[in-house]
């Protein structure tokens, strides 16, 4: 008999991120893990030391919008230490999306520090299809505000947010 329990794929998953802007790759990771999980809770992490492109309201629009086809997800918004938030609604899997070994080593020790913090809680790592490879919300915001076309690097609907927000300033 192994020393491990058989394992099993828990019910509820959070998948945390800034999402500013969502990008394909996020809903390309957000798909796919609503295949895995019975719930999954797209959480937008609230960072007051940073100046976001969408604020967290339109941020939060834009993921329930561009999700609103996968009836398991939903989505809300967190401050303070992920794993708080984690703990605070019974979840016992962390989503996280990868793109390139660059990503491993940053993600890995976020997912080691989680795991001292709530050991019952892992974190589960989905690779990004290879044409979101090289997406990042930070190259999106670039794009955005230098007035490049980036139609092709966000879901119409985040598109749509993004096009009203930048014609304010």
């Amino acid at each position: 008999m192994s020393q491990y329990p058989m394992a099993t794929m828990h019910r509820l998953a959070i998948y945390p991120g800034s999402f500013d802007p969502p990008t394909l790759g996020h809903l390309d990771v957000m798909e796919r893990a609503s295949r895995l999980f019975d719930e999954i809770i797209v959480a937008v992490g609230v960072n007051s030391g940073k100046t976001p492109l969408l604020s967290t309201e339109e941020r939060i629009e834009a993921l329930r919008v561009s999700t609103s086809h996968l009836s398991n997800v939903s989505v809300d918004s967190f401050s303070g230490l992920l794993i708080d938030y984690v703990n605070s609604k019974g979840a016992k899997s962390i989503v996280r999306g990868l793109r390139a070994t660059a990503d491993f080593e940053y993600e890995f020790q976020i997912a080691m520090i989680n795991r001292r913090l709530s050991s019952d809680v892992e974190t589960v790592f989905l690779m990004t299809k290879w044409e979101h490879s090289y997406l990042s919300s930070s190259i999106v915001r670039e794009v955005a505000l230098l007035g490049g076309d980036y139609s092709g690097l966000v879901p119409a609907t985040v598109g749509e947010v993004i096009h009203r927000v930048l014609r304010k300033r």
